[in-house]
């Protein structure tokens, strides 16, 4: 039997025992990686809409700054949280080392810049086409960036799935940060990672089976979830 072969069957045994760890892994991968995506959304896709209409000087390098940053090595993120979470750092205090919250914001960190990006250039376009129009209306700021939203609301999934693609598939920030601490911090991709390096090849590809098949169905849901929005 094939090592493919031995993974799928790794991974139907591993859904039909149900397992109470496994479960538990999947069921974190998914929290830390949609709370990560949906939190990232919320700050990035404003200052992508933003970034389309405002007008003012440093903006250009800003734009840059923030593509520069969709090149992010995790590794590094993770260790500047680390130093910045660890008890002789600043945020010491707060106790989120080694935490789900601390993979959040790993995860976070490097899926804002996509969010950004992705949101700000067809806002570009949009704004081209129709910024003329908001600005006879009078549009605030605000409620501008709201009609962008309303305008491209593919761009807003695009760049949530982007986001989550980023975040669920990230492994070394989160090790980093989060310990891999069976039970508590250990997901999917870091379950993968311990898997390989013990050699036993055929679980961590039924893993990674699993991990494939979690990520279509988010972004099966959420393509069905903005076409009833669509219709509406």
């Amino acid at each position: 039997m094939s090592d493919f072969t031995r993974s799928i069957a790794a991974a139907l045994a591993l859904f039909g025992e149900a397992d109470p760890e496994l479960l538990g892994i999947v069921a974190l991968s998914l929290r830390v990686s949609l709370t990560a995506s949906v939190v990232a959304l919320l700050i990035g896709a404003p200052i992508g809409a933003w970034l389309a209409i405002a007008r003012f000087r440093g903006r250009q390098a800003i734009i840059v700054l923030t593509n520069a940053f969709l090149g992010l090595p995790p590794v590094v993120v993770g260790l500047v949280l680390y130093l910045l979470l660890s008890r002789s750092g600043p945020l010491g205090s707060a106790g989120i080392l080694f935490t789900p919250t601390a993979m959040v914001i790993a995860q976070m960190l490097l899926a804002t810049p996509i969010v950004v990006a992705l949101v700000h250039r067809p806002s570009t376009l949009l704004w081209a086409e129709y910024g003329d129009l908001a600005r006879i209306d009078g549009l605030s700021i605000v409620r501008s960036v709201a009609l962008l939203f309303a305008l491209g609301r593919a761009s807003l999934l695009t760049a949530f799935l982007a986001a989550f693609g980023r975040a669920i598939a990230e492994v070394g920030a989160i090790i980093i940060v989060g310990g891999n601490i069976r039970g508590f911090t250990r997901t999917m991709t870091t379950a993968i990672a311990l898997e390989t390096s013990k050699g036993d090849l055929p679980l961590a590809l039924g893993l990674g089976l699993i991990l494939l098949a979690l990520s279509v169905a988010v972004s099966t849901v959420a393509f069905l979830l903005m076409g009833r929005v669509g219709e509406k």
